[in-house]
């Protein structure tokens, strides 16, 4: 079995195999508050599936995937994040799915996973995190900003499979490394951008 890349007091973030990917999807199928809310449906039957083979669009260097699940201290799979390193620039790590099990939520958990991801983001050199959250989604919007990111981008119209939904692309800079310079760097994530 892979060592965790990292782990928190609660969860152990280590790569999500193959075999594991019917766990997921079964934890998708039973706890639907995250798809209902994005989507407006439950989760789709290769849910995990997709997740687990998603990669960023061509358009766009990245130069690590992290395809993580993340799992409880009796080895229970609770979760799932995905991590992409160097997504458009160098130093700036995009979460692109943290995903748990909806008991989980409201216990500070979510919290403590943030920190120990961000003390790996910066020892693998990050200047910045970035995620992308579906603005309908106000406890995310809340978590978020809570922890220090700051809205950049607003999509309009996206289509996030069932629901057409306006996206906010965040961004926390580490640092020295302001949001000016990740901007100047990354032109399509500037406010009001229609880049794709």
């Amino acid at each position: 079995m892979a060592e965790p890349l990292f782990a928190s007091a609660d969860l152990a973030a280590r790569p999500l195999r193959a075999d594991e990917v019917p766990a997921l999807q079964a934890l998708f199928s039973t706890h639907p508050f995250y798809f209902r809310t994005v989507n407006g449906r439950d989760a789709l039957p290769d849910e995990a599936q997709q997740e687990f083979d998603e990669r960023p669009p061509p358009h766009l260097s990245w130069r690590a995937q992290h395809v993580l699940g993340l799992f409880d201290a009796a080895g229970r799979l609770q979760g799932t994040a995905v991590i992409t390193e160097d997504l458009g620039t160098p130093g700036c790590c995009h979460l692109g799915l943290l995903w748990l099990v909806d008991a989980l939520h409201g216990r500070g958990i979510g919290q403590r996973w943030h920190a120990a991801y961000e003390a790996w983001a910066r020892r693998q050199g990050a200047r910045w995190l970035r995620l992308g959250v579906v603005q309908a989604n106000t406890r995310a919007t809340r978590f978020w900003t809570q922890l220090g990111y700051q809205r950049l981008r607003v999509r309009e119209g996206v289509d996030t499979g069932g629901r057409v939904n306006t996206l906010w692309a965040m961004l926390k800079p580490l640092g020295e490394a302001g949001i000016e310079d990740y901007l100047a760097r990354v032109p399509r994530d500037q406010p009001g951008s229609d880049l794709p």
